[in-house]
């Protein structure tokens, strides 16, 4: 199947970018807009310690984003995890998590989406539920996070569920192959 000729995918990270702050800022003022509706205020302060906070959790919350990208590629696409990667591309300043098989569009799409529910949603919720102002903002920052997730998952919609997708190990770009 890899030597037809594949539709691919990029993404234009520049593009990405600005949704990303779009994707952050809309969903903190919604959720912020929330707490005050349960609390009957807002209240917002500033320490050391919150900024040392949101340091720390934004980067476990990246790497667990992208821990759930494999899982998604495990669970939907029976990926082997020896066939699994993730790390971080410094040059264009993105974490990536990557599979060197074929995949299906149905199951990619899922993998795409499931860290968006578990480290952008679900923190969200908790956050509200705990009062969490510093977990409210990292939730906010990691749906927002989740743009460049959004925008290949939109795109793999217009290809068929049993088409067969590669993800490129290097730069932000699927090749979409069709199915027979």
């Amino acid at each position: 199947m890899e030597e037809q000729q594949p539709a691919v995918v990029e993404l234009d990270l520049q593009k990405i970018a600005k949704q990303s702050l779009w994707l952050t800022f809309i969903p903190l003022i919604i959720l912020l807009a929330i707490r005050f509706l349960l609390q009957g205020e807002l209240l917002l302060s500033f320490s050391f310690w919150y900024v040392v906070y949101a340091l720390v959790g934004y980067i476990v919350l990246i790497v667990i984003h992208e821990f759930f990208h494999l899982l998604g590629f495990r669970m939907f696409c029976s990926v082997p995890w020896k066939n699994m990667a993730y790390g971080v591309n410094l040059k264009m300043g993105v974490a990536y998590a990557t599979a060197d098989q074929l995949m299906d569009n149905k199951g990619i799409r899922k993998a795409l989406l499931l860290p968006f529910w578990m480290t952008g949603v679900l923190p969200a919720v908790i956050a509200l539920y705990l009062n969490d102002g510093v977990l409210l903002l990292l939730s906010a920052m990691l749906i927002g996070g989740a743009a460049g997730d959004f925008a290949m998952y939109k795109e793999l919609k217009k290809f068929p569920d049993h088409a067969m997708v590669k993800d490129d190990p290097e730069q932000p770009k699927l090749y979409v192959y069709p199915a027979d």
